[in-house]
Parts: structure tokens; C-alpha cells; sequence
């Protein structure tokens, strides 16, 4: 799948009829479906999945549990990172769910376009509405159905009654739509609390979120899941230990490096466990060693970047791009440096409706250096001189370069002390997908 397939060129034919922007209201996609025969009603069991930071970690970790308890799981996340496709995971029995063939996704788009009739809508709703025709035409067990932004206003939050609904870690991001607060954030993210459908809760490091979720929860009467209250996860003797009501699970530690990934295994396992389907122990144990979730604290070890490095140096990649990603993620690179020492390079790229100073604030002590890199694939990047003026305002040393791989070459021309550096890209998903596209290792 390239920038050539039929499904890409049927979705940017999209881009220039449509916005790519969020509507606060739900008019637009609903009429879209009732034009479609209401597919959104004809899925299979749904979790859906909602939050600022962990939604797609949980939403793999749901998949490869359910996968290894025999399963069938369509999966929606976005965005993508390198092909539209990745949206797009539909389900097989007995084993991991596909990205979407080709033409069955342009036919989805032409029909959805279609139905639109070219009236006023987003792309984004249009490709929610995709969605909703792949995973009721294709039979599956479960559909896991991530929010892309908000919730209450979302286009995914049709879905009248889910099995479960889950909000992971609420932080400050997209503020221009969603509020320049947490409790507003928090607010929009519980809009996708139903009457009668558990909603299972991550660990949340702003009590206010907390408190706006759980009076949301009981003026609709709906049972809330708390981490922290109700479940519980840590790590000890190197092993995963999970903990609720029903006793402890005695787990392998997850594929996914940071001690985050406890807490988004453990409300995947909730998650699944009050949504009825009760997965075998076995099935969880082996989802914690199968699960996969691209360009997360992903290591590079092959392409042109990795040839660029000083043998031996660490290439990591993390699309997180605010200030409780940023926390997260400094919290796994001082974990690494405590078992293996290195020197940490930033590479770091972001767009413009980020809060790069926060962002950084959480590297301070950590970074030896911060190389700020243009966001290609996107035309709202921060100019790299500018971001450099972020980092250095947040306590780091920091100077701009045209690409990641001039960053690091001017680390690795000439370096010869041990030990070899560890450099991280991050700041965008933009930025990360470009990286695996160049490195050869677009998601399949």
C-alpha cells in the first residue's frame, strides 16, 4: 500500500472537497449513516475508547487479549501513521486481525462519498462512516472503536450502546477544541459515558478529571471502573501483578516498554473483564507478550537513519506530543538510563496546536541536547527555530536542524566515547510516521 493505491486516492480526492476539521455536532454523520442503512447499529459488541494519552495502548492490549482467547476483532484507531489503511483492522478467527485489503476500503469510501451526496461533512466523518460499513460487513467477535478527538462530539459517539466504554489519561491537549482546562477536557472525553454501560477509568494524575467523570457517571447511573479503586496494577520481582476484585493475575511485564504500559494493561484487562468478555488467564498472559502498537518507544534498527548512527547508538521512536506524554515518556528514558547508561539526544518535531514548552519541561536533567526538525508531513509544523526557543525556555539546550538525519549525523561525525548515544524522535506522529516510512517499516 503506498500513496498510489486506490483507497489514498480516494480519500484525497476527499481532502479537497471537504474539511479536515472537528463539528460540534453529531446532524452531519448522522444523517450520513441513515443514508447508509444505519450500519453503526449492525456491529458487534463495541469497546470504545476514549482519553488524551493511552487510548491506543489500551486499544492493543484489548486486541491481542482478545486475539489469544481465540477471537475475531476488527480494530479502529487514528490517526495513521504511515497508510490510511492502518485505520482499519479487521478481524480473523484464531488469528491477528488485517489492515484493510485496498479496494474493499476505496469501495467503502466511494459508497460513503456517494451517500454524502456532497453535502456539508468532514472528512474525518466520512471515514468514521467507513468505519461503521467495514465492521458491520465483515463478521467479528468485537469491535474495539477508538475516539479520534474529544468524545462528546465525536463522530464515533453514535455508537448508542456499547458493551464498555473506557477513558484512559486525561491531560491537556487540543485545547482550541476541547478547553484550555482539564475539567473541560475531562467534560468532553466523559461524553462518551452511556446509562447503563460500565465505563472503565485509567489512572488519572489530575484529580479534577476524576471528579468530572464520576459526577458524569452517576447523574446517568452507570457504574464507573476506577484504576487506582477498583483495579490495580505494579511490578514486581520483574513480573506484572494485576489486581480487582476477583484476586491477582500473575503476569509476564509487557511487550511495551514504560511503567504507563502497567496501568493501560491493567485497564484493557478491567476493560475486557466488566465488558463480559471475560478473557482465560492464558489469553491475557499471552496478550502481554504479543501485543504490538506501532511507534510507541519503538527501537530503529535498520534504514538509512540507523546506517546514519555511530555503531552501536539506540534509535527510539514516541509519537506523543504533549505535556502528560512527555512525563510518560521521561519517565521510560530515565528507567532505560538507570539499567543501561547513555547520552540522550531529542529529535523533535511538532505541530502547532501543541504546548511544546510543557512538553519538554519533563526532559530537563535528562536530554543532553534537543535537536528541533521540520514536520514535513504536515503544513502546520512549528518552525524549527521556534520550537528550538521552546526547549530552550523549558531548561534545555537546544538548536534547530533541517531533517532527523542531519541531528543525527552531527551526534554521531566523529564520536568516539563510550557509551554510544540513545537518541529519541518524538513530539509528532506526523514526525514518527515519516521515520518509519523512510526506515521501511509502515505498519502491516
Amino acid at each position: 500500500m503506498t500513496t498510489t493505491s486506490l483507497a489514498t486516492a480516494e480519500i484525497e480526492a476527499l481532502m479537497h472537497k471537504h474539511p479536515k476539521g472537528f463539528d460540534l455536532s453529531l446532524e452531519r454523520i448522522r444523517r450520513l449513516l441513515a443514508a447508509l442503512g444505519e450500519p453503526q447499529h449492525a456491529l458487534p459488541p463495541v469497546i470504545h475508547v476514549a482519553g488524551t494519552n493511552g487510548k491506543g495502548s489500551v486499544t492493543a492490549f484489548s486486541q491481542a487479549i482478545l486475539e489469544a482467547d481465540g477471537r475475531a476483532v476488527h480494530v479502529h484507531t487514528s490517526p495513521h501513521l504511515v497508510n490510511w489503511h492502518e485505520r482499519y483492522r479487521l478481524g480473523r478467527p484464531g488469528q491477528r486481525g488485517a489492515l484493510v485489503d485496498d479496494a474493499m476500503l476505496a469501495d467503502a469510501v466511494r459508497r460513503a462519498a456517494a451517500a454524502n451526496a456532497g453535502q456539508p461533512i468532514t472528512v474525518f466523518e466520512i471515514l468514521t462512516a467507513v468505519t461503521f460499513l467495514l465492521f458491520s460487513e465483515q463478521p467479528a467477535d468485537v469491535a474495539i472503536i477508538e475516539v479520534g478527538l474529544g468524545g462528546r462530539f465525536d463522530a464515533t459517539n453514535v455508537i448508542d450502546r456499547p458493551a464498555a466504554s473506557v477513558i484512559t489519561s486525561i491531560s491537556l491537549d487540543h485545547q482550541s477544541y476541547l478547553g484550555d482546562r482539564v475539567e473541560l477536557i475531562a467534560a468532553e472525553k466523559g461524553g462518551i459515558i452511556k446509562r447503563g454501560v460500565p465505563v472503565i477509568v485509567g489512572q488519572q494524575s489530575e484529580e479534577v478529571a476524576l471528579e468530572v467523570l464520576t459526577s458524569m457517571a452517576d447523574r446517568v447511573g452507570t457504574p464507573l471502573i476506577t484504576y487506582g479503586q477498583d483495579f490495580f496494577a505494579f511490578e514486581e520481582h520483574g513480573r506484572l501483578v494485576y489486581q480487582d476484585d476477583t484476586g491477582l493475575l500473575d503476569l509476564p511485564m509487557p511487550r511495551l516498554s514504560g511503567r504507563h504500559q502497567l496501568t493501560n494493561a491493567a485497564t484493557a484487562i478491567a476493560a475486557l473483564r466488566h465488558a463480559g468478555f471475560s478473557p482465560s488467564d492464558a489469553a491475557i498472559e499471552a496478550g502481554m507478550a504479543s501485543v504490538e502498537w506501532p511507534g510507541r518507544m519503538q527501537q530503529i534498527a535498520a534504514g538509512p537513519l540507523w546506517r546514519a548512527a555511530v555503531p552501536g547508538a539506540e534509535i527510539w521512536l514516541d509519537g506523543g506530543h504533549n505535556p502528560g506524554a512527555g512525563a510518560a515518556i521521561a519517565e521510560t528514558l530515565a528507567d532505560m538510563e538507570d539499567r543501561v547508561q547513555r547520552p540522550l539526544f531529542l529529535i523533535v518535531g511538532m505541530i502547532n496546536t501543541k504546548d511544546p514548552v510543557g512538553f519538554f519541561a519533563s526532559f530537563a536533567g535528562i536530554a543532553r541536547h534537543v535537536f528541533t526538525v521540520p514536520v514535513n508531513a504536515s503544513d502546520a509544523g512549528i518552525d524549527p527555530d521556534d520550537l528550538a526557543d521552546a526547549a530552550i525556555e523549558a531548561g534545555l539546550d537546544a538548536e534547530p536542524c533541517d531533517s532527523v538525519e542531519e541531528a543525527i549525523q552531527l551526534v554521531s561525525t566523529n564520536w568516539q566515547s563510550e557509551p554510544t548515544p540513545r537518541f529519541l524522535i518524538c513530539g509528532s506522529l506526523y514526525l514518527v510516521g515519516e521515520v518509519l516510512a523512510q526506515s521501511g517499516l509502515a505498519p502491516a
